[in-house]
């Protein structure tokens, strides 16, 4: 249970007219310790409890465990996860032979497009369609566990 994956910015909306299927996620995290992280999410009526490992050095590559629980007991356990839950639209875009996940994000994070593609390896090649940008895989504060702490909306910008 290895996940491969890079992430991108995204530079416009032009996903949205590709995109084939869409559906609203809301997640917390129990634990973001950066050895592990324990995730909660809803997607439409179901839930999921994940747990990842601590990332590679270049961020590429780490371990991923997901098992599917009834909606009303992941509902039950975001109540008890930490401040600041994550709320956001999946879109995925088939590009090639590989499939974007394109999240759009809401509440605290709006502004906050990111791209994410699952690779068979690190050195995979895939096409990169035209609003795909400026590649963050590996810059922690990408990630969903860490947008909870320091949403969107408190970054500065220079």
């Amino acid at each position: 249970m290895i996940e491969i994956e890079r992430k991108f910015l995204v530079t416009s909306e032009g996903f949205k007219n590709e995109s084939s299927k869409q559906m609203r996620i809301t997640q917390g995290f129990l634990n973001t310790d950066p050895e592990r992280t324990v995730r909660v999410r809803v997607i439409g009526n179901a839930g999921f409890l994940t747990v990842k490992g601590k990332s590679t050095n270049n961020g590429l590559t780490r371990f991923e465990w997901e098992k599917e629980v009834h909606k009303a007991d992941a509902e039950t356990l975001l109540e008890l996860c930490k401040e600041g839950v994550i709320d956001k639209i999946r879109y995925e875009v088939k590009v090639g032979d590989h499939i974007f996940e394109v999240d759009e994000f809401f509440g605290d994070n709006v502004g906050l497009i990111i791209a994410e593609i699952e690779l068979e390896n690190e050195n995979e090649l895939f096409l990169k369609p035209k609003w795909l940008g400026k590649e963050v895989t590996g810059n922690s504060k990408y990630y969903n566990s860490q947008l909870t702490k320091t949403p969107y909306k408190l970054w500065r910008f220079k």
